[in-house]
């Protein structure tokens, strides 16, 4: 048989968990190969690109989306277990299949398709409509732009303060601040005191600054409106006018509403929109894949132009 699809694998995946213990994605390659009988032709079998198995290929999308639907949890990189709601899937009679339609009844696995919760029902309707191939091509990049963002998030978390500290530097020079690479470098990091972690140029010359704070946190943990305020009094004892809050985590609402109704300009950056920067402006990022649309060149045909 060939190597089924990604949805094929979802529910022998699950069941495979089903013993409570933490299993690699190693071993899930080997179990779900053995599951399907697969022979070593189609083990092997590669994607168009030649970069890597179809195999590994869905059986990676399969972990993505079961974690994202909170039937499956991250122990740590690249190794899982089943959660309480995914053990409810298994140990239901009624269930014996699950695919994106099924998880779609999840808010969180919505989000993470979608951008946004949605109604489920609506975007069942949706999901059941013919897309163009334009359409199917802009939805799956967001899909895989967001799974990238968040093995950024969790890369990180796992490098030193240090390492945070120059990805900033990086960022704000592609994005055209800080003069030079150098320049920035001996700005942040440098002061340290009074809620202040750096200084960057605004421009090449250094007519004015922007000060930093940098807060690598949780994912799952909150900045507050008083760490906010604190960072505004820094700005106040410094003279200075700009300011940039820059966290792996995420801004509370009264955090958010009170950096808005400031005087001074102060902008709050936030994990996703960190890694949405870095997505933009390809730092800690590389291409892996490019695929080139073309459309017709009407003017080539028109002859009086030959």
């Amino acid at each position: 048989m060939a190597v089924p699809g990604y949805q094929e694998f979802m529910y022998p995946f699950l069941q495979q968990l089903a013993d409570g213990k933490e299993h690699s994605l190693q071993d899930m390659y080997e179990l779900l190969a053995r599951h399907f009988n697969l022979s070593e032709l189609e083990i092997a079998e590669k994607l168009p690109s030649g970069k890597q198995t179809l195999l590994v290929n869905r059986i990676g999308w399969t972990r993505t989306y079961l974690n994202k639907a909170g039937l499956i949890k991250v122990v740590r990189r690249a190794v899982f277990q089943i959660t309480e709601e995914g053990l409810r899937i298994i140990n239901d009679p009624a269930i014996t299949r699950i695919d994106r339609k099924f998880l779609m009844r999840y808010a969180s696995f919505r989000v993470f398709t979608n951008g946004s919760k949605e109604d489920t029902e609506s975007k069942l309707v949706n999901d059941n409509e013919e897309k163009t191939p334009h359409e199917l091509i802009a939805e799956n990049h967001q899909v895989l732009k967001k799974e990238l963002q968040n093995q950024m998030l969790e890369k990180i978390l796992q490098c030193s303060p240090q390492f945070f500290e120059q990805l900033i530097v990086d960022l704000v020079v592609a994005m055209g601040y800080g003069g030079s690479v150098n320049d920035a470098g001996r700005a942040i990091g440098k002061s340290g005191d009074e809620g202040i972690d750096g200084i960057i140029k605004e421009d090449v010359l250094g007519l004015d600054m922007i000060f930093l704070q940098a807060k690598r946190w949780k994912i799952e943990s909150t900045v507050s409106r008083p760490e906010i305020q604190g960072f505004v009094g820094s700005l106040v004892g410094k003279k200075a006018s700009k300011g940039i809050f820059i966290t792996t985590s995420k801004f509370s609402k009264e955090a958010r509403e009170y950096a808005q109704g400031l005087e001074k300009r102060v902008i709050l950056i936030d994990g996703q929109e960190l890694t949405d920067l870095m997505f933009t402006y390809n730092v800690g990022v590389s291409n892996e894949e490019e695929y080139v649309i073309k459309k017709l060149d009407l003017d080539y045909f028109e002859e009086g132009s030959l």
